[in-house]
């Protein structure tokens, strides 16, 4: 199993979040894409904590129940790692090494190149491109990821009558869909510097896209996430109010949040709150940015996860940011096939653009 190879057959992209499975697949029509099937399942409370999969059961089950929903042709599926149990680091290596005597060395001594011991461990690397004072040696993305952590995402897998075919990063899934998002929108002009601010069920975190400079890098000219920050915030906030309030299960909250019927007084004494809430942390974000970075001026602010389909959200994130914010959709230039409520899909765009980024995956070139 490789965190970076891909074989020719087609995947799906699988996105396991602490509050839903996500299931996507997409076929190339021409120069672009066409979304063939998806589906969201969501999970029960605490099946999936702090990135790590609790219960394998329940989340097969929701696997299985998002392949039967969706009915994909595929059968290989792409899945992301992430949080505490996966290393990155980028190190520097003789250029002239083989491949082979590159894995040899990373394999025999990982602690060199990862600047930590290591156990029970799965281990890749992929060569960047020469590295920028010394352009006689090269960089190397190194990866270690537990093998607990990649056995119990197989494992649902196969719950769920798929296999896995790769394992990829969560932020490479989403630089990925972000990078494709950013060359689409017509809004958005070359060289820009773009921000994705993505607020999950307890994170809230931003991603800033911006162009590699590094010369003779093969790479040189593309997007990269240059810059990451993390927030402890995020749509579980909103979903524990709902069941103090309503004396609401969990599963029954989240849907009430997703799919209204809850009282009236929902919108002025919980929603109305949580939407300035959520605007000011955005805001502190890109204050942030601007006070650590130095890649200059956001042209575009992208808003993503299952709180950007909040109504009016943009709107309050506008007020307090200023600029250009709008919603992420990664399916706007994509066509859309029958069978697929494109209403449906529509909503739930901002929340898949992991999903995407490991859906695209099946037309990686290497």
């Amino acid at each position: 199993m490789s965190l970076f190879s891909l074989k020719p057959d087609p995947v799906l992209g699988i996105d396991i979040s602490s509050t839903a499975v996500k299931l996507l697949e997409l076929s190339q029509v021409g120069k672009g894409y066409k979304v063939e099937s998806y589906a969201m399942e969501p999970l029960q409370e605490k099946a999936v904590e702090d990135k790590e999969i609790i219960d394998t059961e329940i989340v097969g089950n929701a696997i299985s129940n998002a392949v039967e929903r969706a009915k994909p042709r595929a059968q290989h599926a792409a899945i992301a790692v992430a949080g505490p149990s996966v290393i990155t680091k980028i190190t520097t290596m003789d250029g002239g090494m083989s491949d082979e005597d590159m894995k040899e060395a990373i394999e025999s001594d990982p602690a060199t190149y990862l600047g930590q011991d290591v156990e029970e461990v799965h281990l890749d690397w992929k060569v960047i491109g020469p590295n920028e004072k010394e352009p006689e040696r090269v960089d190397v993305l190194v990866v270690a990821c537990r093998d607990a952590t990649i056995d119990a995402r197989i494992a649902t897998l196969e719950m769920g009558g798929l296999k896995a075919k790769v394992v990829d990063i969560e932020k490479y899934a989403l630089e990925n869909a972000f990078s494709m998002v950013a060359q689409n929108d017509p809004e958005i002009n070359d060289g820009e510097t773009i921000a994705l601010i993505e607020v999950g069920a307890t994170t809230t975190s931003m991603s800033v896209l911006g162009k590699n400079k590094t010369e003779d890098d093969k790479t040189a000219g593309e997007n990269r996430i240059v810059y990451t920050h993390e927030e402890m915030f995020g749509g579980k906030q909103l979903t524990d109010q709902i069941i103090s309030r309503y004396e609401l299960k969990y599963e029954e909250a989240n849907l009430a949040k997703r799919h209204g019927g809850l009282p009236d007084d929902y919108e002025t004494d919980i929603l109305e709150p949580f939407k300035v809430e959520m605007a000011q942390q955005i805001s502190r974000m890109v204050q942030y940015y601007y006070a650590q970075s130095s890649y200059g001026k956001l042209s575009h602010i992208l808003i993503a996860g299952g709180c950007a389909a909040i109504p009016g959200i943009i709107e309050e994130i506008n007020n307090k940011v200023g600029g250009h914010v709008t919603i992420a959709n990664p399916f706007a230039s994509m066509s859309i096939a029958s069978r697929v409520s494109k209403k449906a899909l529509m909503n739930d765009a901002p929340a898949l653009m992991i999903a995407c980024g490991l859906a695209l995956r099946t037309f990686d070139e290497y």
